[in-house]
This record gives structure tokens, sequence and C-alpha cells, in this order.
């Protein structure tokens, strides 16, 4: 690609060289520059991007995007010689960007043909549900006859190609990379999560969502390497509203008027409520849980845009507001009630309140859930079936954060008939402390609990034990398939050992 092709819409000041030249590759990462082909310089909290500039030229990288100016680069070390003419520049093009991430963005944009402008974009965005929503918008697309792309905290979805995914929103350069892979495998549409950080880090800039929607948001990632407090996490999720043509927005989340204050899109609502807050689009009535043969759901009566019964083969009141965020893209993508509804009997989101077959007698569902704030009120929603008994299995990661353990023990015990304690990844901690600090929390509570530190016995007796009418919770772990153990990743599959006790 010409180099003027690839900066058009990239605000940049050409510092040395010239700007008429093929560019054989883009890339931020200095492991995978290409002779003759472009860098891009990030100035990051833990690294700074520049500091790799003697190794992409060594390499035979022929356009430098910087933050700084030469004569800078040049007394840091980064840049050979001591003058903007130097002999040692010559071949180089060096061009001066204001922020590496937002160029990045929309030099991928341009590398990659703009593949967003040939699909239907859809942002989810929300401290819960993403995950789930996503791929209820997808199964309810797909169902429909749409070919939907994903990407995701679990994995990409391109056709039948499934990658597993390292981030929830990928860097910017992946994000277009899998957009031109979705365009050229015959795809229309793609939905995708859209973490706080993604929209800090300007991953998904470059292009503009044809949707955007968001679940709901409460007091999380906040931390030194995450966001500073609340109202920057809030600020950063607010970002996809003003990137978006049309959004959608969660009626009864807290938090709500700030969310909406000042978008640039046109909004949209959808809820429970029916006196207060504003007039809802999409809103559901009569919420009834329902269980039948080990089987767990939802059932509700939508008005407003579309009208008509809705059941969700997913437990829990949350499950009415995750389909009734995805019901909303979808109804705008065309698709039918009678399509919403068969893609809602069969949709499965790995790890996320996911129901397993195991038996017709009692339930077991496994879950990330792996803080006290997701266990609560995973725990909370299936109490609400009356099981006769709530059983929750779990562990916690070790070098993290001890408070988790005891916050989890004590949830546990508050909510849940028996508890097993078990180990999750230890990494370099011994499991036995960290389950003594489980314990802990367990006592504040009065629940009953049994300790079982391998995972596999803990499933197999757990499930070994099981009664008529329990609810089994297998959680922490979710879609992962590993256990890490003093840095090493050992496979461990909560599915295939839950299914390996199958009655």
């Amino acid at each position: 690609m010409n180099l003027q092709e690839l900066i058009t819409g990239t605000p940049c000041r050409l510092l040395a060289g010239q700007n008429d030249m093929e560019v054989t590759g883009l890339s931020s990462d200095s492991r995978k520059v290409t002779e003759g082909g472009a860098f891009v310089c990030i100035s990051g909290t833990v690294s700074d991007g520049h500091k790799y500039l003697p190794d992409v030229i060594a390499k035979g990288a022929k356009v430098l995007f910087v933050e700084k100016s030469i004569a800078e680069l040049q007394r840091e070390g980064f840049l050979p010689g001591s003058g903007d003419d130097a002999e040692e520049l010559a071949g180089l093009t060096i061009l001066q960007i204001t922020s590496g991430r937002t160029a990045l963005a929309a030099l991928s944009a341009a590398w990659f043909r703009h593949p967003a402008d040939e699909l239907t974009t859809i942002g989810v965005t929300g401290t819960k549900g993403k995950t789930t929503t996503t791929y209820m918008i997808r199964e309810m697309l797909e169902t429909a006859g749409k070919k939907c792309g994903l990407i995701g905290t679990v994995e990409v979805i391109i056709g039948e190609k499934h990658i597993p995914a390292v981030n929830t929103t990928p860097e910017s350069y992946l994000v277009q990379q899998y957009f031109r892979e979705m365009v050229d495998a015959g795809i229309t549409h793609v939905v995708m999560e859209v973490s706080s950080q993604a929209l800090m880090l300007s991953r998904v800039d470059g292009f503009t969502f044809d949707y955007g929607v968001f679940t709901n948001i409460e007091p999380d990632h906040i931390g030194p390497n995450e966001h500073t407090d609340f109202n920057q996490y809030l600020a950063c999720k607010k970002r996809l509203f003003s990137q978006c043509r049309k959004g959608f927005f969660n009626a009864d989340a807290d938090h709500l008027s700030e969310m909406t204050d000042g978008v640039t899109c046109e909004v949209a609502y959808f809820g429970q409520k029916k006196n207060a807050g504003p007039a809802l689009d999409y809103a559901a009535a009569d919420p009834e849980l329902f269980a039948d043969g080990g089987s767990l759901g939802v059932r509700y009566q939508l008005s407003g845009k579309l009208t008509g019964p809705v059941t969700v083969h997913m437990p829990g009141g949350f499950s009415v507001h995750n389909s009734l965020a995805a019901i909303c893209v979808a109804h705008s993508c065309g698709v039918t009630l009678e399509e919403i509804n068969r893609a809602l009997e069969t949709v499965r989101v790995n790890g996320r309140v996911e129901l397993m077959p195991v038996s017709d007698h009692f339930s077991v569902i496994i879950d990330y859930a792996h803080n006290a704030m997701g266990l609560e009120s995973l725990l909370t929603t299936l109490k609400a079936y009356h099981p006769k008994r709530l059983v929750c299995l779990f562990g916690c990661g070790g070098n993290r954060d001890r408070a988790r353990r005891f916050e989890m023990g004590e949830v546990s015990s508050k909510y849940a008939d028996l508890t097993v304690v078990t180990s999750d990844n230890p990494r370099f901690e011994e499991p036995e402390a960290i389950i003594e600090d489980i314990i802990v929390g367990v006592k504040k509570a009065d629940g009953a609990y049994v300790v079982i530190p391998d995972r596999k016995e803990a499933i197999e007796k757990t499930i070994a034990s099981a009664e008529e009418g329990d609810v089994i919770v297998i959680a922490g772990k979710g879609h992962e398939d590993y256990q890490e153990i003093k840095g090493v990743k050992h496979h461990m599959d909560d599915h295939e050992m839950v299914m390996a006790c199958k009655k």
C-alpha cells in the first residue's frame, strides 16, 4: 500500500523522508515488523514503544510513526545521529503523531481497506452481561440467515473458525484484521464486546458502530493498571455512544442519566420499569421463572416496537435484560419474534450460567463468577428457583487480592446451602493457603461447607451426592480449560469433568 493512501485520515506531520512510497506492513509490535514496513510507537504505561526503534530499523522498517521530535528521540538514544538531516536517517520516513494508539486504529482501518464500512457493526459494553448478550445477538442473526461474526472475552468467531481470545477487545490492528477476514468470508454482521479498557486505549477507534448497547454499570476494574476511579470507568464506557449511530440503553440500570447525558447517537431504551424513567422501546412484563427436567429459564411478555411472548432457556432475572438487549439489536436488523425465540431456545454461552445436560433430576451450572459481586448475583438468581439445595463449588486464584477470597467465601456461605471449597488457579501459592483464606470468609456466615482440594475429585463427589431438585453451581473458571500451577498451565476443563459424571 502506498504511504499516502495509508495516512489518509490520520493527522500526522512529516519530519523526515518522503511520504510517496510503498509500505509492506504495519505493526506496533517490534517483533512483527517487516522489511519495508511501518512501525507505530505507542507510549504505554508499562513500556515506551520508542525504545524499540533501533530494533525495527535494524529489521528494515522504513516508516516510523513517532510521538516525539527527532531531536528528543536522538537525545534518548532511540534514533541515530544528532540532527534532522543526519546521514544515519537516510532512507527513513518519520512522521509525528499525537497519539500512537489513536493513530494505530486509523492506520489499521486504512491498511485493511476499511472493512467496517462493509459490515453492520454492533458493540456491547457494560460491567456484566456483555458476553451473554453478544452470543444472543449472534444466535438471533444467524437464525434469521444473517452471517454474523463475534469478537469477545471467550473467543473470536469467523464462520466456522473459532480463535481463543486473549483480551475482551483486541488491539485495534487485530480488530480491523478480523473485520477484513469476516468480510472476505461473506459475513455481513459482527457483534463484539467493548470493554472500558478498549475504549480508553482507542482499540475501537477508526470506525463508527452501527449499534451500541449498554447493559449496566457497577464499580469494577478500578486500580493502578486500570481506571483511577468510578467516574473514569463510566466515562470510558460512555465513549461507545459517541462513536455509534444508535444506542440501546438498559433503563433499569444504575447511573443511566450519566450514561446518556450528552451522547451523540440516537437513543432507545429497554427494560422492565413501567412508571419511572424514560419511555421504553422494548419492555418486558410479567417475568416468570420456570424449571423443567434440570433446565432453568425465564419467560415474559414483550411489548413496544415488538410484541409477543418470549422464552429464554437460561436462568435468572438478568436473562430478561440480556435478552431484551439482544432483541433491540436483532429487531433493528430485521429479525422476527419467531426467529428470536428459536434462537433463545438454542443459544449457549461457554461458561456463562451454562446449564450442563447431566441429569433430568438436578441442575448443574458452570459459570465464570470469580468475585463476590458476580457470585452473589448468580446465587441469588438461582435461589429464586427454590431448589431443594443450592450447592456452590469454587476456589480462588493465587497471587491475587486476598480480600476476594474472604468475600467469596462469605457470599457462598450466606446464599448456598452447601459450599464445596476447592482449588482454582493456585499459580505460585499453595492451594491449602488459599483454601484457608476462603474458609475464613465461609465461617462469617452460617452455611455448611466441605473442603476437597482436588478440583476433579470435588466435582465428582459433588455430582455423585446430588439429590432430586438440587442446583449445583461450579464457579470461577467458566470457559477456561486450564489450571495454572507454578507458571505452568495444565489442561483442566470443568465441562469435561462434569460430563464425565453424567448419570
